[in-house]
This record gives structure tokens, sequence and C-alpha cells, in this order.
């Protein structure tokens, strides 16, 4: 199964019973499933259903879903309120009778507010209970077309996050290929600063310098950082390989590229490690900014 991003649209049209019905899914990144679901009234008893649906084939991501009917043809949207245009004929009648107005036209009437009211369509529960299932059937293809669409965007984030991966291991090689941590290249920066601090150029103990340099060069070990980066890359293409919803473990393995590459840096006694460390933080930032985008 692919990886999938937690962002996509998704837009099904269909027919029940005479009825066009629209469905509308629209997914961003969430930390669980949160479904915000706007149905026609009357359709209220299918909710629990098509959350049973969404649940059923997505794991994470806020999503906005949305149902529209539109009406039968032949089925009005107006209605006459004729309790009110009665009593308007009424009064009309007595002010043309005292020859104070001419008589009313029927498109002035209906011109008047209230005379003519927008009605939403009532129906039995029968109507909707018909329809119900290629409504829920409709949602289905909805649901597929989001998952097609987030699976097409999680396979762009995945070529982004194997490149991450891939800056990732050539960082983490170059600090353990770097010179700067051999033994040899402790002692001889040791021996350069004690002179230095001395003033003098000979008469240092080799016994007791070779002792401190090995003390240095064990606080100064990042060789743990490096075996746990080189886990970590492992687990994080196995993931990634893998597919599916693996957002949450990914996201913290890049917790931990960024806890060693910290260590790394805090570690170092020299421009060329700390620059690689700064390196590697930057591409962890990098990794960890798309990862928040996977299911």
């Amino acid at each position: 199964m692919p990886v999938s991003s937690m962002t996509g649209f998704a837009r099904f049209e269909g027919q029940a019973e005479g009825a066009g019905f629209v469905w509308e899914l629209r997914s961003v990144n969430g930390k669980g499933l949160e479904p915000r679901i706007r149905l026609p009234q009357g359709f209220e008893s299918i909710e629990a259903e098509v959350r049973k649906r969404l649940g059923a084939r997505l794991s994470r991501g806020n999503l906005q879903v949305s149902l529209t009917l539109d009406r039968p043809e032949g089925v009005s949207n107006f209605s006459i309120n004729h309790a009110f245009l009665s009593e308007l004929l009424r009064l009309s009648d007595e002010i043309v009778r005292s020859e104070r107005a001419a008589p009313p036209r029927a498109d002035g009437l209906l011109a008047l507010r209230g005379v003519i009211e927008v009605s939403d369509e009532t129906h039995s529960s029968d109507w909707f209970t018909a329809r119900a299932p290629a409504v829920l059937q409709g949602l289905d293809g909805a649901i597929a077309a989001l998952v097609a669409a987030r699976q097409s965007e999680g396979l762009a984030l995945k070529a982004i996050l194997d490149r991450r991966v891939d800056e990732i291991e050539a960082l983490a090689k170059a600090a353990t290929d770097d010179p700067s941590r051999s033994l040899a290249a402790i002692q001889a920066r040791l021996q350069r600063q004690v002179s230095e601090l001395l003033g003098l150029d000979a008469g240092l103990d080799a016994a007791r310098l070779h002792q401190e340099a090995a003390m240095i060069a064990a606080k100064a070990d990042i060789q743990e950082e490096l075996d746990r980066l080189t886990a970590h890359v492992a687990a994080a293409r196995t993931l990634l390989s893998e597919g599916g919803p693996v957002g949450r473990r990914l996201d913290f393995l890049s917790q931990e590229f960024n806890r060693e590459s910290n260590t790394i840096c805090s570690k170092s006694h020299t421009a060329s490690l700390t620059a690689i460390g700064l390196q590697l933080k930057t591409v962890v930032d990098q990794f960890r900014e798309q990862v928040q985008n996977l299911e």
C-alpha cells in the first residue's frame, strides 16, 4: 500500500430515484480523523453510516464532507401563501370600492413580500429511506476518489522523503569519516593548545598528554549517535516502502533524527564536524516538515 498525503479533494455526482446528489470531500492535515459532515434535512439518519465508511478507508485528516441534493424534475421550489394573498385581496377590494385606487394586477400582488414563499420540499421518511442506499453508494465513490487523490500526492511526498533520508545517511557517513574524530587529531589539537597556553613547544609529558586526549575523545565521541542515525535511516526506509498510515511513526523518527543531530552539534569541537551537524539539522527539519503531511 502506498503512503498517502492527508490533503485531497473529491467530488462525486449521482442519481437516486430521480433525485440528483453531489458529494464533496475535502481533506487537510490533522492529528486524527476528524470529519465534519453536512447533510440535507431528512438525511440525518445516515450520518453514523457516513462516519463508519470514512473511518474504514481513512485514518487521519480533517475532513469537510458535504452532500447536496438536487430536487426532482417537476417539483416546484415555490409556494403561494394563500391566506396572506386572500387578506391582501380583501383589503384591496375595500380600497377599490372607495375609489381611492385602481384594481390590483396579479403581477403586482405576487411581487409583494410574503405572497410567494421559497419552500423546502418535505418528503416522508420513506422517500429518504428509498434513496439512502444510492446516496451511500455515491459516498463510497467519493471516498475512493479521495483516497486516490491522497495517494497520488503521497507518491510525490515519498520521493521527497526518500531524498531527505539519503541526505541524512550521506551526512552521517561524512561525520563518520571526518578526520577530526581520530584520536591522533585530538591529541595533536590538544598538544597545540597546551603548548600555546604554556608558551612551550616541548617538555610535555607524553603519557599524560595521551591520557588527556583519550578522555576528551571519549567525551566528544559521537559513534553512538551515528549508530542510532544509521538505525533510524533503515527504519525510515522500511516504513516508506511498506506504506499505509505511517505518518505518526515517521514523525517519531524525525524527532529521533533531530535529537541525534543536536547531540552531534553539542559534542563537536571542530568547525568541520559542526558544519556537518548543522547541515544535518537542516535536512532533518525538511524531513519532519514533509512528514507532517502524511497520513
